[in-house]
Order: C-alpha cells, then structure tokens, then sequence
C-alpha cells in the first residue's frame, strides 16, 4: 500500500499504514482466541482486596483462605482472580478459545493441556510471551448465570422528549460491574510481545500509536481486538505499550452508562479510595472511562459505550501524547502517567537505567520518545 489509507478519517484514528508498515494482523495465526476470560493478581490481603472489590461494583463468586473469584453481573466466568500471596503482583492474563483450538495451540507450542480447579471447570494451556508474561488460554470453564444490571436511564435528548412527570436521581451506590473489558501491558519488547500475540492467538490491531517524531522506527502502542469475523468485537480486549520494564498498567470493566459510572465514582470516593483520573471520553475506543486505585496499587477502570468493530476494519495511526488520550474531561494526571511520586514511579525510573543497558527494544531515543510523550 502507498501513501496514506484515509478508510479511518473521521473514524477511530487521524491516519492509515503507510507502504512497509506493520499490517496490524497475523497470515497465518495458530489460533483465534475469542474473548478475554479473566486476570489473575496475587495480593497479602485478601480481605481488603475484597471490600474494594464490592464498593468497585463486583460480586464475589468464590472465597477461600487463599484465593478470591470475582465476577460481573453479565454471564460468564470470574472476570478477576486473586490469591494470597506474599506481595502484590499481576500474574497474567486468561483468554477463552474453543476446545478444539486449545488442543492446537498446546500442539503447536509444545505445552500440555491442563485441568483447571473443580470451582473454575475447564482447561488451560500456560504459556510465556516473549517478554515473560504468563499467558493462559482456557476452554469449558464454568459459565454463572446473569446477575442484576443496572438499568440505563431515560434521557431527554434535544428536541427528543421521552422523560415527562419524572425526575432523574441516579443514587450513589457501586457501579454494576458488567464484565472485564481489556487490560493494557507494558513490554520492554514490545514489537515481540505484539507479534505474539498475532501470530499465537490470532488478534487484530485496532489502532498503532507511535512516539512524537518516531513514525518511521515502527509504532510505540498497539489496541488490539479479538478476530471474530463478521461479529463485532471490542475496539480492544488487550493494549500493548512500550516501556523499560514489563508490567501491568490498568483494567478496563464495563458499566451500565455514564451515571452508573459517576455515581459509583463518587461512592468510591465516600469510602475514602485513590481517584486517578477521569471522567473523560477516551479517543482510540471512545470509551467513558473513569479511574481508581485499589488498595493496593493496582490502576481500574469503569468504561462504557465502547467502539465495536468487526475484523474488516484495517489498523488507524496516531501520534502518542498525552493530551490525545481523551477527546474531552481534565488533563491526564500525573499518577495516570506513572510520573508522580512514588513506589512505582521509583520502579520505572530505575527500570530505565536497568533497560538501556539491557537486551530489549528500549534504547536512548526510545526514552526521549517517551519523556516526550508525557510532556505533549
């Protein structure tokens, strides 16, 4: 392809690929997962894990002394795992495939198909991208059935009445939690990690970002979305970004609407936990989106209305900055980006003396790139 492809213009993205650009798709992938299953943690406390887990919106669908499932209301497997463990960590990812794909896959890669625990069902095969990340992939795990949701409000729009002799008193109380959306990792390799899960598991980029002034070293970011064909799927189920270390950024959950997610928000902030940043109308997935801390560090999302695109749709480009992260709501802040002080912040800027000297994709101009990023 030459020059610009406008298929996206005023769609998801400012750009398409230009000639010699990454396609965004694999030929030939090993599999096509279809949906993103849940996220595994480890956590010292389970119990405080807990109690934010309800005033975030979920239910607890299985509790031991050393393990917590938690779900949301709509039909499926937990959507968050975490066990007790002696620090808080992300352990990886899960992604749902059909069975017959899942023996494929552990065919393919050398690795062996393994029962899952009774309260969970189903199977898995555990692998390891390239960056270190565990990575399942599971098959017949155990479906709950829907829970209560939140009803969408009535709205009068313009001209469009439809509310008359009612008022309008969304109460603040946790937000419904409907199910797991994405979650967005770092990868010290990250054109590896990317190419990865392309090839391995059949998924599509939905849009490439790149560092300011970088286009021609290749994309930075990359939003990527289940390949289900002619059905609509997530605008991304995974995000993948470059960075000097490999780590969890933030999760994504769905909620009913934009009151269910800033009367929930207010109700988090009544029991006193860590707002990062929001409310605020995302520009790649267009998501609502607002965002907390959990007590343990761990960045969360509420979103809602979410772009859904099927598999014909080629990747768009965009610069990365800072400012392009939302069409509208305030400035992203400084504990979104990583940059205000702190453990994790610390974390990163050791990372990065740690990375330069290191075997990966983050170099000199790489970092330049990045401190660019958080500037613009």
């Amino acid at each position: 392809m030459s020059g610009h492809d406008h298929s996206h213009s005023d769609l998801h993205s400012e750009q398409g690929r230009l000639a010699g650009e990454h396609v965004g798709r694999s030929a030939q992938p090993v599999v096509k997962v279809r949906d993103i299953a849940w996220l595994e943690f480890e956590k010292p406390d389970l119990v405080a894990a807990e109690a934010f887990s309800r005033a975030f919106g979920f239910t607890t669908t299985y509790r031991s002394a050393t393990e917590l499932n938690l779900r949301g209301a709509l039909p499926g497997a937990p959507c968050v795992i975490i066990r007790k463990g002696r620090r808080s960590r992300f352990v990886g990812p899960a992604f749902s495939a059909e069975p017959a794909d899942l023996l494929r896959l552990a065919e393919h890669t050398g690795h062996t198909v393994q029962r899952l625990p009774e309260h969970l069902g189903g199977t898995t095969v555990d692998l390891r991208e390239p960056a270190g990340a565990r990575v399942r992939v599971v098959a017949d795990v155990l479906e709950h059935p829907a829970l209560p949701t939140q009803d969408v409000h009535t709205f009068n729009v313009g001209h469009d009445v439809r509310r008359v002799n009612a008022t309008q008193r969304p109460p603040r109380q946790p937000a419904v939690v409907e199910r797991l959306g994405h979650v967005v990792l770092q990868s010290d390799r990250y054109r590896a990690s990317l190419d990865w899960y392309l090839d391995h598991l059949g998924m599509i980029v939905s849009d490439f970002l790149y560092f300011p002034g970088q286009r021609e070293r290749g994309p930075t970011m990359s939003f990527i979305r289940c390949d289900r064909g002619d059905e609509p799927a997530d605008h991304h189920t995974l995000a993948l970004t470059l960075g000097p270390r490999s780590r969890y950024v933030h999760s994504a959950y769905q909620v009913a609407d934009l009151d269910a997610l800033a009367a929930g928000g207010e109700h988090l902030r009544d029991l006193g936990y860590q707002h990062s940043w929001g409310i605020g109308r995302h520009i790649q997935g267009s998501q609502l989106f607002d965002y907390w801390r959990d007590p343990d560090g761990f960045l969360v999302e509420h979103f809602s209305d979410g772009d859904r695109f099927d598999a014909s749709l080629e990747p768009g480009w965009a610069e990365m900055t800072a400012s392009g992260l939302a069409q509208w709501g305030p400035p992203a802040t400084a504990d979104f980006l990583g940059v205000a002080p702190g453990r994790e912040s610390l974390h990163e800027l050791l990372s990065m003396t740690t990375s330069l000297r290191s075997d990966n994709e983050f170099d000199v101009p790489r970092l330049l790139g990045l401190l660019k990023v958080a500037r613009s």
